[in-house]
């Protein structure tokens, strides 16, 4: 089991920055075996979406609404992925979702945090 706490999320002028941060615990076991780091957001009324994910070989993918703007990364050491947001639009306002897979042999598993809520606002 892996256990997902986030945390950076308020409110912010148009424009403005924020910077995400997903720590992730658990059993030594699960812990070693996250894959998959990523950040999904969900508007009101909209289906959840991902905005960004990095692979554990650093590899990196976003959505088009973002590219540019934010960027994705990890900190293995610290079991922790963070999304640096510039630039911030109020069509980025949202609660926005951690995410990891777990791979073990043919085993995959995912894990979601509760959520921090983004509004972007004057």
């Amino acid at each position: 089991q892996v256990q997902l706490v986030e945390s950076g999320g308020g409110l912010v002028q148009p424009g403005g920055s924020l910077r995400l941060s997903c720590a992730a615990s658990g059993s030594i076991g699960s812990i070693n075996n996250i894959k998959t780091m990523g950040w999904h957001r969900q508007a009101p009324g909209k289906q959840r979406e991902l905005v960004a994910r990095i692979t554990s070989g650093e590899n990196t993918a976003y959505a088009d609404s973002v590219k540019g703007r934010f960027t994705i990364s990890r900190d293995n050491a610290k079991n922790t992925v963070y999304l640096q947001m510039n630039s911030l639009k109020p069509e980025d306002t949202a609660v926005y979702f951690c995410n990891v897979e777990t791979r073990a042999g043919l085993f995959t598993n995912a894990y979601w945090g509760q959520g921090t809520q983004v509004t972007v606002s004057s």
